[in-house]
């Protein structure tokens, strides 16, 4: 039997869990898009931008995957079909995107820049909407049709 889900791509959706409209949009419009190209969301499972992507991707057929700090699969916003409860607190955040292949950051405050930077460490590709600019390596977008493009390409490298 194939495992068709090891042959799809991962993309990691990281931001910060309070966010506000506008950019909970940007994240629901980005899982949409991760969905319609049958890749697999991973996020940290809670609310804001983690919730905004799962939503997207979940109401678009999509698998999303969130990697919870706490022990309580409970805990993971509605959009989840997977919950990875870990009690690992913010340390999760090394799963998350070891979890990735390509990691779009959105927005976010100091839980994203410690992924971001986890990202960059592994060499992993990222994706920047009014996020951090703390390397020249972060691909720095300014739409979601910017998103998508970006996203596009990485995959085929993939």
């Amino acid at each position: 039997m194939v495992n068709l889900s090891a042959q799809r791509p991962r993309i990691g959706v990281i931001g910060a869990s309070v966010c506000p409209a506008d950019i909970y949009q940007i994240a629901y419009d980005i899982g949409r898009i991760i969905a319609s190209n049958d890749a697999i969301l991973i996020s940290g499972g809670l609310g804001g931008v983690m919730e905004g992507a799962s939503k997207g991707a979940f109401e678009h057929g999509g698998i999303t995957v969130g990697i919870l700090p706490t022990r309580n699969p409970a805990d993971a916003n509605p959009y989840i079909k997977i919950p990875i409860p870990t009690g690992l607190g913010h340390a999760r955040n090394i799963l998350v995107v070891q979890s990735s292949q390509i990691v779009i950051a959105v927005d976010g405050e100091m839980g994203t820049l410690s992924e971001i930077a986890i990202a960059l460490k592994m060499g992993l590709p990222v994706i920047g909407y009014r996020s951090w600019e703390v390397d020249p390596r972060i691909k720095k977008t300014q739409s979601v049709e910017d998103i998508s493009k970006q996203l596009n390409q990485l995959m085929e490298k993939l």
